[in-house]
């Protein structure tokens, strides 16, 4: 899905259908007023997560300020005297860091627990040789070992009970032992009470592909059911920072509460390798490490990332085109040669040691809608990119390519390959479907109310062939009725078929535009999201 554009209206797509004498027709257009996807209008919320190693704390000091402070690193717990005048307030702190060897990224969240305010400063040093590269959701500054954050303009007044982000890249040389003390508007929240546990669930479990069905290290079935969470793949690159909405504990404490299980996550190709196209500030290390703590803190809850390229390199303005740049700024038919299989080698890297991640090769792939070769050579567009795709303007890489990088890699997690025509079609998946050496591949359906297989006939004929022979995940299910109608007969029959479903979106849009499952971070459901929540509650 594309994602709500700020300020602009929405853009109707129509998509051609293609057919091929003696084949099953192929998917009809994908036809919906499907929006532009550049996030909120507004939007600042930067934040990157809690790294799964973050040690988190309750620190007690006097003072007016009344501020709970989640910092990105190690944390401390301490009581002070508040001054005569001021009643005592309780401040929460907790810092974490993700760390690469010569640097790392510290994030920060301040929640204010006593009377509003129209303004902070968060103060700390630390004890070592750490510098300040940039900042984000502040105005970061650094003397000698003495850090400082200041609020910007639009995010310095704080309810009660309200919470703000912030977080910084450093480098360093030698030790980066964690800040032991913290002041916020002055007062000061020192000692060390050491770390508690973080938010439980436990840790998610370690995957892999048993015949038709996910596996975890013991053998036990795993379905995965859960929802999206966009944001990764547009905000970096239209430089609002790394992310749309929080993404720290408390947002995903509000995601398990609808007894989801897993979490998939959508990733801008320019960002994660860093071009020269994207801000400074949210490409490449800053990018990857906010990748990396998020997925850190899925895990740690015991939900299971599911990492997407979803917004690539290449350039199309021909039939269906939802944008007329190379850059990674839309939707691209295909993912690009150029740059879609170094995306997957890094990534793969990255979270090779670790199975509980699951990759998703490509978001919607779409060569059998831009009206350019026929259906069979589509599919084979699909699977082998390169001369396979006559017609497209750039060079695509096949789904071949993509998993061929994963393995090449060290990477053996398991690996979904969604189908033609934006995912939605599965006719010739079977036939067409990559070699992977590990047998960790299964397939990705996409499936919306306005597709063309939305009927149980077609679910019947495409999917349950595929479904019998490998595991089949609808990476995303919705419907623009703002209702719940169409996703109630959907999930009936992936159930049915031992199937797993993740909702599209987790995002505060609109419920039929987005389609968006919630009004609110705190979990509050549109009417379309109650029906994803009801069912989810209901499985066991």
């Amino acid at each position: 899905m594309k994602r709500p554009a700020p300020r602009t209206a929405p853009r109707s797509t129509s998509r051609s259908t293609r057919t091929t004498p003696g084949t099953t027709p192929a998917p009809a257009a994908r036809t919906s007023s499907r929006l532009r996807g550049v996030g909120r209008a507004g939007s600042r919320s930067h934040g990157v997560a809690r790294s799964g190693s973050a040690a988190r704390s309750v620190l007690r000091a006097g003072g007016g300020a009344g501020l709970a402070v989640a910092l990105a690193a190690g944390a401390v717990t301490a009581t002070a005297l508040a001054p005569p005048a001021r009643a005592a307030v309780t401040c929460e702190v907790g810092y974490a860091k993700n760390d690469w060897g010569s640097g790392f990224t510290a994030s920060v969240t301040i929640t204010n627990r006593g009377p509003a305010l129209s303004g902070w400063t968060l103060a700390y040093s630390y004890s070592g040789d750490q510098r300040l590269a940039n900042g984000w959701n502040g105005r970061w500054s650094q003397s000698g070992k003495a850090v400082t954050v200041v609020n910007e303009s639009w995010n310095g007044s704080l309810a009660t009970g309200a919470s703000v982000q912030a977080g910084a890249n450093f480098s360093y040389t030698g030790t980066n032992a964690d800040p032991t003390a913290f002041t916020v508007n002055g007062t000061a929240c020192n000692g060390d009470s050491g770390p508690t546990e973080p938010p439980g669930g436990g840790p998610a479990p370690k995957l892999k592909v048993s015949g038709n069905k996910l596996v975890d290290g013991s053998g036990n079935t795993v379905r995965l059911r859960g929802v999206n969470r966009s944001g990764g793949e547009f905000a970096c690159v239209q430089g609002n920072g790394f992310w749309d909405g929080p993404m720290d504990a408390a947002s995903v404490t509000a995601i398990k509460s609808w007894n989801v299980n897993a979490v998939r996550v959508p990733l801008n190709a320019d960002c994660w390798l860093g071009l020269a196209n994207v801000d400074p500030a949210y490409r490449g290390a800053a990018y990857q490490n906010a990748v990396r703590a998020y997925v850190a803190l899925l895990e740690e809850n015991g939900l299971t990332p599911i990492l997407d390229l979803h917004w690539n390199h290449g350039l199309w303005t021909g039939n269906d085109s939802h944008c007329a740049t190379a850059n990674a700024e839309c939707q691209k038919p295909m993912p690009d040669a150029q740059y879609a299989t170094e995306f997957w080698r890094g990534v793969a890297t990255a979270f090779k040691d670790d199975t509980a991640v699951v990759f998703d090769l490509f978001n919607e792939p779409y060569p059998n809608n831009i009206g350019v070769m026929s259906y069979d050579q589509s599919w084979a567009c699909w699977r082998d990119g390169g001369s396979a795709c006559p017609g497209l303007t750039y060079e695509a890489a096949g789904m071949q390519d993509l998993l061929d990088a994963v393995r090449a890699a060290g990477a053996a997690n398991v690996v979904l390959a969604g189908g033609n025509s934006y995912s939605n079609d599965l006719g010739q998946w079977l036939a067409r479907k990559p070699s992977d050496p590990t047998g960790n591949l299964a397939a990705a359906w996409h499936s919306y109310n306005f597709n063309y297989c939305a009927s149980t006939s077609c679910w019947d004929q495409q999917l349950a062939p595929v479904a019998a022979q490998v595991p089949l995940v609808a990476g995303e299910i919705g419907e623009n009725t703002c209702g719940h109608g169409y996703i109630d007969g959907l999930l009936a029959w992936l159930d049915a078929h031992g199937a797993s479903y993740l909702g599209w979106t987790w995002n505060t849009w609109n419920c039929s535009s987005g389609p968006s499952l919630i009004s609110s971070y705190d979990g509050t459901p549109t009417a379309y999201g109650a029906g994803l929540r009801d069912h989810l509650r209901s499985a066991p």
